[in-house]
Formats: C-alpha cells, structure tokens, sequence
C-alpha cells in the first residue's frame, strides 16, 4: 500500500493543493478559476470567515467557561488562570458565545459539503500516520485528525452544556470541564500542527484569500452554511423559550396554614413546578437539590410551598467550643464569608423582571468585578444591578429566625457606596445585595473580626444562664456537619432570657469542649424586612417551607405580585454553606391566574 500514496490526496485543511494546483480535479465537481498557481499559500473567503467566527466565539465561550469553572472550590487550573480570564456578568456571553460555537461549526459543515471541500479533511488522509510517509504529509494527517477531533469535542460540550442549563450537575460537571480543557489542548495543538506542517507561511494562509471557481460560487456555500447555522440556532433559542416552566398562581378561596407541612387542600391542587439545581456546595456531594414549587394567592396575600432535597438537617451555624485557649468558632472561612462546613440551611428564591442570565444578570463574577470598590472577600464576585434595577430576595435561614417563623427580606441592587471599614478591607462589603429597611432579631454571640481572623480565641459575647437546659435544646453535637444531621426538634440559638453577658467567673464554671450556640436571638423583627412569615420542617432529606407575603407592599425593594411585566424566579438551595448554593439557569415564569 506504501507504494500508492499520493500526496495531493494527503495535503491539510485548506491546504495548498485545493487552490494552487493547475488541475480541475482538486475541487470535485468544479472548474479552475483564476487559481494562484504559486506565491503563498492562500485559503477562500468562506473559509477565513467562518474559521475567524468559529475561533472567536470559541475563545469567548472558553474563558467565560474558564471564569465559571475558577469559582470552585477545588479548580486548580481555572483558578491559576483566573488573573487573565474576563469578570462581571459573564453569564451571558457564555452562553451566547456558546450558542454562536454551535451556529459556526454548523454552518461550516454545510459550507463545506455545498462548496465540495471535503477532501480537505478526508479520513483516506489518516493513512499516512500508519506508513512510512514523508514528514509532511504525516502532519497533514495529524492535521485532519485533530480536525475530527474538534468536532467531536464541539459535540461533547453542546451536549453536556445543553444538561448543565437544563439543572443537570454531578459528572456532567466534570465531563463538561474536561472536554473545554482538551479544547485547550486541541488549539495548541492545531496551531502547532500547521506550523509543522508549513511554516509560518501555512498559518498566514488565513489572512490571505482566495475565490473559490466559478461554479462552486454559484451554489453560494457561503451564504447556505450561514443560513442553515442561524436557523439552527434559531430553533434552539425558540425551544428554550418555549419550553420554560411556569409557575401559575391560582386564585383561592383560603389561605394555607403556615406550619411546615403540605396537608392543605389548596396546595393538593396546585400544580406543581420542579426545577433542578446544581453546582453547589456539599448536598450529599452531588452539589445537586431538586426544587419543587408551588404557589397561590387568595386575593391578599401569595402563598409559596417549596421542597426541596437536602440529606441532612443542619442548623449548627457558626457555633463556638470551648478549648483550652477560649472560645473558637467551629467552621473554616468565616472570616470571608465562604463556611461550608459548620453552617445552617438556607433556602432563597429572588424575583426579578429580567429574564437575563445569571439570576435576571444580577451575578458579577470574579476577584474584582467592580473596580475602583473593595474586592469581594471570598473573591467569587457580587450580586448587584447594573440598571438602576431592584431584584426582590426572599432569603429563609434555618437559626437566624427561619424555624421561628421568619424569612428575611432582601434585595439585588445597585452597588451601594462603602463604608471605611469596607474601603480598608476590615469588614465585608456586599455591592448591591442587602436588606430590606428595618431589623432582623439576631446577632452573632462573637465579636467580628476582619479578613484572616477567627484562626484563634474569639471574644464571647453571651454564655448560657442555664448550661445543662441549653445542651438539651441543641441536643447532640453532630460529629460531621457533612454527613449528620442536627436532631429533630433541636436549636442552635440562644433567647434574652436564656443567656447572660460573658464573664471570666461564669466561663470558669464551663468545662473544655462545650459547644454552645453561634447565634443569639433578641428584639423584634422590624420594618419591610419582617413582611415575609414563613414555617419549614425537615423529613426524610426534604425540607418543606411556606411562605406567605402581601401581594403589593408599595416598596421598590418588593416585587409586586399584580397582572403587569412577566415576573420570573431563580430558586437556590444552601445545604448548610454561606455562599455556595445551587443555580439553575432557566428562570421560572410566576404567572398570576
């Protein structure tokens, strides 16, 4: 077989032969058209666009990707990479530039098979890897295999990118990750390739154009491919508006009573939307909850019923043991407000007017997305808007007041100005997330300290009046937060009348390795941020929560749930972490009945 090689069949991609040859047959079924007979080597105008489109969405989609990637907890790559990849809303970009990925290699595929080009990335070529043939044509066959290989690796990601928007996490994660790192790989590769292939002059080839002949022109590939592309990626973009979940809220009779537990008749006929979340922190390690929601108005006020997966029951937030030293938190990175270890459940769904991704595009990720304002501490980005917008935030927290009937009420907006401590990198600042005007009724049973504290003795604020009574409330100290639940029926949180102010005298009594409660619950909810009741309970992995709120509150942090502009929600699960929670990133339509 050695013996029949020919070596114009095994030239690369847009190689010189298809145009710089003075025979008809280098383009089947065409005729020669003014074709360059020497001189550098050049390639056509309809190769050279698409090629260019295909590699700058690529670029733009990978270090998006990159971006969203780096926001793990254990990327290793993605994170060292982090200084050169883009910040802010990226969401967005990745996601068209994914979209416009898909459109060009689709597009390119049918320019190819209309303009008759498919000698150039023939399989017949690969022959030459398995022979003794010369060096260039050898990296011609390299050439064509990495070319195959990119469309499989294109392939591979639309896949595995069309799961993780639909709420699919897990190994599709891993698999998603690992095939942008091979598309790293195959770049470098594919440029090496050519050069090895030609010189520089090969990879100039793709600034230097050419006409295709005449009769191939008037098949116009160009103008086909790029048709066929955008009508795929027409069909896509329809698809998924077409397909959103909507959450309609009928009008009924009778409020539900708030207590937890879904026995009401109102919500037995609600219909029901499931929305599946992932790539958050811990969740049985799956980083994976499925959301069930359902709501319904009764003229007065909405009503929410969500449920939603989580493996264990965690209201332990940031409590303290007494060691021989004093008194330390138990859990890690409190001090940059990214615990995921000791910490409560939390359960937040935000309502926006902006179907835009990455939450209604109030999600700017990065170590600085806000330049010239303090960086985020945790360095993953902020919450804010960009247009003078307000996002509503129901944020339920398990210790802080969830299990005694209250959800927190917040909102997304424009970055707020920051205060000095801020500004010096002492105290946490949150760009546009923040609370509703008015008071919570809890406080944390420590003196704050400033990014790279918390590592040692901490300054207690409150020690139980009743040490013995307040064991039996918190009940058994989980041996890992991770994978034990806290018991049924226990809390983690101190009332006034159960605590008195920290002394040496008292805290003498107390032997080394008592654990008491983080949190201190004292005063009143007060304001706009105590319009939202709620009750939960947990059972069998699920937690169930209800939440009732006015309809209209007349406050611009508040979404009013009235007939107007489209509503959509974004619901994220905290499984017993600060700031890691579950995404998704198909918004939810409420639709008021």
């Amino acid at each position: 077989m050695n013996h029949v090689i020919n070596r114009r069949e095994l030239d690369p991609i847009s190689s010189r032969a298809a145009f710089n040859s003075p025979t008809v047959s280098e383009i089947p079924g065409g005729t020669q058209d003014a074709a360059p007979t020497g001189g550098a080597p050049r390639s056509d105008i309809g190769t050279i666009a698409l090629h260019w489109g295909v590699a700058i969405a690529m670029v733009v989609s990978l270090a998006t990707g990159l971006r969203i990637a780096a926001d793990a907890p254990d990327a290793v790559i993605s994170k060292a990479l982090s200084p050169i990849l883009p910040q802010g809303e990226i969401w967005t970009w990745h996601f068209l530039s994914s979209l416009g990925l898909f459109v060009g290699c689709t597009a390119y595929v049918l320019y190819m098979v209309r303009a008759r080009l498919g000698q150039r990335v023939a399989p017949a070529r690969l022959a030459a890897l398995a022979m003794d043939a010369p060096a260039r044509m050898r990296w011609n066959a390299i050439n064509v295999l990495l070319h195959w290989a990119m469309y499989g690796i294109v392939a591979g990601l639309t896949a595995t990118g069309v799961a993780l928007y639909l709420g699919y996490g897990g190994w599709v994660v891993t698999v998603h990750s690992a095939l942008a790192y091979v598309t790293l790989a195959n770049i470098v590769l594919h440029v090496a390739g050519h050069f090895m292939y030609g010189g520089l002059g090969q990879l100039l080839r793709l600034f230097r154009a050419t006409a295709l002949p005449v009769a191939t022109r008037l098949r116009q590939p160009l103008v086909v491919g790029l048709l066929a592309g955008v009508a795929t990626g027409f069909v896509a973009l329809v698809a998924d508006f077409s397909t959103r979940d909507i959450l309609h809220v009928p009008r009924v009779g009778e409020a539900p009573k708030l207590d937890g537990v879904l026995d009401d008749a109102v919500w037995t006929n609600a219909r029901p939307v499931r929305v599946r979340t992932e790539q958050g922190a811990n969740s049985g390690g799956s980083g994976e909850s499925l959301v069930e929601l359902r709501a319904v108005n009764d003229g007065r006020k909405i009503h929410f019923a969500v449920r939603w997966q989580d493996p264990t029951r965690s209201l332990a937030r940031l409590p303290l043991v007494k060691r021989a030293d004093g008194w330390r938190l138990l859990g890690t990175k409190a001090d940059i407000a990214d615990v995921t270890d000791w910490y409560e459940d939390k359960f937040a769904i935000l309502f926006s007017h902006s179907d835009e991704h990455g939450n209604g595009g109030t999600t700017h990720m990065g170590p600085n997305p806000l330049p010239g304002l303090p960086k985020p501490l945790h360095a993953r980005g902020y919450h804010y808007t960009t247009d003078d917008s307000v996002a509503d935030v129901w944020q339920w927290k398990a210790s802080r007041g969830g299990m005694l009937g209250y959800v927190d009420d917040m909102y997304f907006g424009p970055p707020n100005p920051p205060t000095d401590p801020m500004k010096a990198g002492k105290a946490r600042y949150q760009a546009g997330y923040d609370s509703d005007p008015g008071k919570a009724f809890y406080v944390y049973n420590y003196k704050p300290e400033p990014p790279g504290g918390y590592r040692g003795p901490v300054g207690l604020l409150m020690l139980p009046k009743d040490l013995a009574a307040t064991r039996r409330a918190m009940g058994r100290v989980p041996e890992d937060p991770d994978r034990d639940s806290t018991d049924e029926g226990s809390r983690w949180w101190m009332t006034a009348d159960e605590m008195v102010p920290y002394s040496a005298e008292a805290d003498a009594a107390i032997p080394v390795g008592t654990v008491i409660p983080g949190v201190l619950i004292q005063g009143e909810y007060s304001g706009d941020r105590a319009q939202i009741r709620g009750a939960a309970k947990w059972k069998d992995g699920w937690w169930t929560l209800e939440m009732s709120r006015d309809l209209e509150t007349g406050s611009r942090m508040d979404m009013q749930f009235v007939k107007g502009p489209p509503i959509y929600a974004y619901v994220s699960a905290f499984d017993h972490n600060q700031t890691r929670h579950t995404r998704h990133m198909r918004p939810v339509v409420v639709r008021l009945d």
